[in-house]
């Protein structure tokens, strides 16, 4: 797909904004979740462990967050890279930020104990891959060239 002018647009074309997947799979889980509930754990018992682990995602994109800041270039997909970002949490995986989705995710679905919501991760981490980070990795290495593909070649896609 090309802009007016002939130009390729500078972004990676991914499906949806991945919070918006995320969230859509949220939604889906907990209207299931009335319909058919599947708790996880015994009432009350998701408190702790979801409220952990929502608290590690917040750490890990603010961290994330304030590495794309440093390094001048924009979080959103739909918005220009202008930098590759290599150190922090990038340097043991390339898609921290949605690692912090999913935990933040998963965090949600123990918390309010629904395997539904927590289910549901499962096709969202695949549509990730397909309709997002596939897209991404196609961008920025037309974008970078050498320089992300030596880093794609360092460092695992995930964990």
């Amino acid at each position: 797909m090309t802009e007016s002018g002939g130009r390729r647009p500078d972004h990676p074309g991914v499906i949806t904004h991945p919070p918006f997947l995320y969230a859509g799979a949220l939604v889906v889980g907990a209207l299931l979740d009335r319909l058919i509930p599947l708790p996880v754990l015994a009432p009350g018992g998701g408190l702790v462990p979801g409220v952990a682990l929502i608290v590690l995602a917040g750490c890990l994109a603010g961290w994330c967050f304030g590495l794309f800041r440093r390094a001048g270039t924009n979080v959103p997909t739909h918005k220009p890279a202008t930098a590759v970002v290599t150190d922090g949490p990038y340097r043991f995986s390339r898609n921290p930020i949605y690692i912090a989705l999913t935990t933040l995710s998963a965090g949600i679905a123990i918390w309010v104990n629904s395997w539904w919501m927590l289910g549901l991760l499962i096709p969202t981490f695949v549509i990730m891959n397909i309709g997002v980070v596939d897209r991404e990795e196609r961008y920025l290495a037309a974008k970078f060239g050498d320089e992300y593909l030596s880093y794609k070649a360092r460092v695992r896609r995930w964990l």
